[in-house]
Order: structure tokens, then sequence, then C-alpha cells
């Protein structure tokens, strides 16, 4: 057996870490999104929720711009606030559209009705993606450091070393293929949630995602007609 065999897998052993701006591009990319929304569907909120996700996206760019390879408690606490944030804004466009629809009020047609919804799903799935990316063993930087060993999600790469090359370990777009595949198709694709709260989130996230889905659909058939 070669000493490369006998070697941990990358994503085992401490790393330079990943890069961060993909996950950056879809904080933009999530924040956009809701300020695209028609009035009703952000509520009175307005600029307050965006404009505290621009403020704390800010911090964590300007202290950690490059690869994230240290761990820093502040630091974490602030990008877990900023996934929080997002989370806590699309839970109540979420919210204020399923009102809108249920109740049958504002007479949008079903143009509208799709540009919304599509809008509130695609933030659901960046959201939920970087909750994953974040949480599953402590996080990018705790990853990079190789402190925790058991995952949170088994990737197919992390059982079969043949498929992958030597040097791989999930990144940010593993996580969003996750959250894409779990939110068309309700349930674990080839990525398995292992702890019980990647269970619980990605639950959460298919339950959101159908509820959306199902309402947006039957709504713009009916408006069709």
């Amino acid at each position: 057996m070669s000493a490369a065999d006998e070697a941990p897998p990358a994503w085992r052993r401490p790393t330079r870490g990943e890069h961060r701006w993909p996950a950056a591009v879809s904080v933009v990319v999530a924040v956009a999104l809701q300020v695209s929304l028609p009035e009703h569907l952000v509520g009175l909120t307005g600029w307050i929720l965006p404009g505290l996700e621009l403020a704390l996206f800010a911090v964590v760019l300007v202290a950690n711009p490059g690869r994230i390879s240290r761990e820093s408690a502040v630091l974490r606490g602030v990008s877990l606030g900023l996934i929080a944030v997002i989370s806590i804004a699309n839970a109540w466009s979420v919210g204020l559209l399923v009102d809108w629809l249920v109740t049958g009020s504002g007479g949008a047609d079903a143009a509208e009705l799709l540009r919304a919804g599509a809008s509130i799903w695609l933030t659901n799935v960046i959201v939920f993606a970087l909750w994953y990316w974040e949480l599953d063993r402590g996080g990018p930087a705790a990853r990079a450091v190789g402190r925790r060993e058991l995952p949170d999600f088994e990737f197919v790469q992390m059982t079969e070393k043949s498929l992958a090359p030597a040097d791989w370990e999930p990144r940010f777009v593993d996580y969003l293929y996750l959250s894409f595949t779990n939110a068309t198709a309700f349930s674990p694709t080839d990525v398995m949630p292992l702890s019980r709260w990647a269970k619980l989130t990605m639950m959460l996230q298919s339950a959101v995602s159908l509820v959306t889905v199902a309402l947006v659909v039957a709504r713009a058939v009916n408006a069709l007609r």
C-alpha cells in the first residue's frame, strides 16, 4: 500500500482553505433578489433588512476577503448572523407570499406571480446552501484546519476515492448543489445527511420549497385561465 493510500483524505486533514468569493457572490445575489421583490412581499422593513445584510457582509468581506483558513469566533458569529438575517427576510417574504396567494389580494397576473415566486424560491436555495456550508463540520474555517473528523453530510467523493482527486474536499458549490437538488426533489439525492440537524434542516427546506412552488404554480395556472 502506497503512502498516498494510507494518508487521510483532504476533507479530513488541514488544507489551505477555500476562497470566499463563491459564497460572497451568492450573498450579493440573494440580497439583489430580495430587493427586486414587489413592495407588498417585502413588508414594513423596506431596506432595513437588506441594509443590515450588506453591513454584515461588508464586515465579513473586509475581515477575511481571501481564503477561509483561520478560525475566529467573532467572524463566525458575524457570518452566522448574516445568514440568519437573510433567512428572516426570506421567511417574511414567504409568509407574505402565502397570505397573498391564499387570500387572493393584489390581483397579480401570472407573470408577476412567477417572477416573485422564482425570486423567493431561488433565495431559499441560496440561504440553505449558506447554512449547509457554514454548519457542516463547524464551518469552512474548521474544515480547513481539520478540527472535526465526522461529517454532517456524506458526499459521494468521500466514500468512493476513485471518483475524485486526492485533494478533493467539499466547497461552497457542492453545498449549493445539495440545496438546489433538495429544493427540487424534496428529498436527498446523492448527498446524504448524517447528523440530526442536517436532516431537520433539509426537511425544513423541502417544506418551504414545496409550499412556495405548489401555491405559486396553482395560482399562476388560475390566473392564466
